[in-house]
């Protein structure tokens, strides 16, 4: 049996394919699986072609066996089986593949599915294994034949007395190392759990012998003096089948029951409660695709976090390529958990990552297009159910919204909520704008901690009781997802703690003007003691009953800067404001006849910037400062 070296620059190119090409050791049973599966449809469709093999699709199988003591892991198949000459010419060669020629030379291609397209699958075998062997059979031949390698170095050929057609590969497994427990390719429940990971969709079966225990006959039952005989078990050999054949999401909907999705959902996505919804789906034409997909209804515990990995399983004829391939869904709809099931998507060599081509984004694209066609019809008719939906991961949809320079704002403005002052519930931009009044021209919002404290804002009373309603925003990205809308149906955003408030008429507005103007000392001199902490301080007559409040000027404004400060930079921004009092307040009139004692007035204005920075939910900076002049002052 010569020995004979591999074609191509083979030692170069084999010791990448173990070393590179593919990211986990554990695929490479997925990828001889796949070639297993590839080589019985191979003898499946020439039997419908030819109508002469005699064997129908349930005599089919893929076996695999682990081998402790020999440190052996074998994968049957009774497929079409190799002369000598595919051999030479399939594994001889690395990175040729006959199942690529088969598929390339077979007019009906749409009638058989062919996984292994590459031909570099089989040589993962060496990523595990230090010796691979493969004896073949082919289908009407009458010889056997064996190939042996054991790396880079080369291979050879002789015949064999094989008896049956299609193909055995057995690898030598690898002694452990202090990097790798190579012995987790010879435990059988080890094995077992990546076939159900990577091939549980091979539609044909495959078995394994599992250990197994039974009761002793005769024993765990009542004696003849009525005692109980103790129960004995013995061991034995069970050959079961691993995989399940059949995705759910192949099979039509009309048979699939409610019951069957839930089921499904919580076994693959280790979920406890049912989905909210459940989108299943099939597009055939310039892509063709499966897809099954779920929106939860409650939130991982790591959503909101760097370790959250978003992304649809992906799948090419029922093998697993990517667990999460983030290529499929847009980060906004990052929730969404699911699978995609095409052989149309380009592979590169190692079967383990996408070209980014044409056909993947159109799968994304029309899989955004369901998410939210599903979203809205679930905003349309179960409100109670798109509300939890929307408090679990309305956060991240108002983060798309604002995220990529608002790129994506058109397609999710219509699917946000904002708690609603009129309504007392969350509400659509468009409910919004259809309850506003002929004379209003700009949607009103206020930002803060909850809706408890925006409530009680002087600004929120100063607007309410104009009769006009203002959405409550609590989450930190809401300020900045609708200055990123600027406008819905022709209608502005303004935000009501700022110096774009503008309700008052132009005889009210002459009024405080003229107010400030008479007060221009006293104004300068609170200016004076607050420092920078401000940029301005005026008299104002929309406040009501409370006495100051800070509004904000410009773009940054003051719930910006609590949110910006608050992210992990050494670069701090500060929000221009203004501090306004209340005209008709009695502590107006105080201040206005306070411009002779200044040590006065500086502490008067002091407590009266910590008073609105309360009201408005910030921090006071010198707490024992603010108390000990409250005391002077009482």
């Amino acid at each position: 049996m010569a020995k004979k070296e591999f074609k191509a620059e083979s030692k170069k190119l084999l010791d990448m394919m173990i070393n590179s090409i593919y990211t986990h050791k554990e695929i490479f049973l997925r990828e001889l699986i796949s070639n297993a599966s590839d080589a019985i449809d191979k003898l499946y469709y020439k039997g419908l072609s030819e109508n002469n093999t005699g064997l129908a699709r349930e005599d089919f199988f893929i076996r695999l066996e682990a081998d402790r003591d020999a440190r052996t892991l074998t994968v049957t198949d009774n497929g079409i089986g190799m002369s000598m000459e595919e051999l030479e010419e399939n594994l001889g060669t690395i990175a040729r593949s006959g199942s690529l020629d088969f598929k390339e030379n077979n007019e009906a291609k749409e009638e058989i599915d062919i996984i292994g397209q590459f031909g570099v699958g089989f040589y993962s075998a060496f990523m595990v294994s230090d010796k691979v062997t493969v004896n073949t059979k082919p289908f009407g031949g009458d010889k056997g034949w064996s190939w042996v390698s054991e790396g880079a170095d080369g291979y050879s050929i002789a015949e064999t007395d094989k008896a049956d057609h299609g193909t055995e590969i057995i690898l030598h497994i690898k002694d452990n190392t202090d990097e790798e427990n190579y012995d987790d390719y010879l435990n059988q429940y080890h094995i077992s759990g990546l076939v159900t990971k990577y091939s549980d969709y091979i539609s044909y079966p495959i078995k394994m012998e599992m250990d197994s225990s039974r009761l002793k006959e005769g024993t765990g039952i009542k004696g003849e003096d009525g005692n109980d005989i103790p129960a004995e078990y013995e061991s034995y050999k069970e050959l079961r089948t691993l995989n399940s054949m059949i995705p759910l999401w192949r099979k039509n909907k009309s048979e699939i029951t409610e019951e069957e999705y839930n089921n499904y959902y919580k076994e693959k996505f280790f979920d406890w409660t049912d989905p909210a919804a459940v989108i299943h789906t099939k597009a055939e034409g310039v892509v063709s695709y499966d897809a099954l997909m779920f929106i939860p209804e409650k939130a991982p515990f790591n959503y909101y976090t760097k370790e959250f990995e978003r992304g649809l399983a992906l799948y090419t004829n029922g093998v697993m390529i990517m667990d999460k391939c983030a290529d499929l869904v847009p980060e906004y709809f990052s929730f969404v958990k699911g699978v995609v099931d095409s052989s149309d998507l380009s592979l590169n060599i190692s079967r383990e990552m996408l070209q980014h081509d044409r056909q993947l984004k159109l799968i994304e694209k029309n899989i955004e297009k369901k998410i939210s066609a599903e979203l809205t019809k679930m905003l349309k008719n179960d409100r109670e159910k798109y509300e939890g939906v929307f408090r679990e991961f309305g956060v991240q949809m108002k983060f798309g919204v604002y995220d990529n320079f608002g790129q994506n704002k058109d397609k999710l403005q219509d699917l946000i909520l904002f708690y609603s002052s009129a309504e007392k519930k969350p509400v659509t931009l468009k409910e919004y704008v259809e309850r506003m009044k002929p004379e209003q021209e700009k949607i009103y919002y206020a930002c803060g901690e909850n809706t408890e404290l925006i409530d009680v804002l002087p600004q929120t009373e100063a607007v309410k009781s104009k009769g006009y309603e203002v959405l409550y925003m609590t989450d930190t990205i809401d300020e900045f997802a609708v200055k990123t809308i600027r406008e819905y149906e022709g209608r502005s955003f303004v935000n009501i703690c700022t110096d774009n408030l503008d309700m008052d008429s132009e005889e009210e507005k002459e009024e405080i003007k003229k107010v400030n103007e008479e007060s221009k000392n006293v104004l300068e001199m609170i200016k004076e003691a607050l420092g920078d902490n401000v940029t301005e301080v005026r008299f104002t007559n929309r406040l009501n009953n409370y006495p100051v409040c800070l509004t904000s000027e410009g773009e940054l404004t003051i719930e910006m800067e609590k949110a910006l400060n608050a992210m992990p930079t050494s670069e701090k921004v500060k929000a221009q404001v203004v501090l306004e009092i209340n005209a008709g307040h009695s502590v107006a009139e105080k201040l206005k006849n306070m411009s002779g004692d200044k040590d006065k007035l500086e502490r008067y204005a002091k407590i009266l910037y910590a008073q609105a920075r309360m009201i408005a939910g910030l921090s006071i900076e010198n707490p024992a400062e603010l108390s000990n002049m409250i005391c002077e002052l009482m």
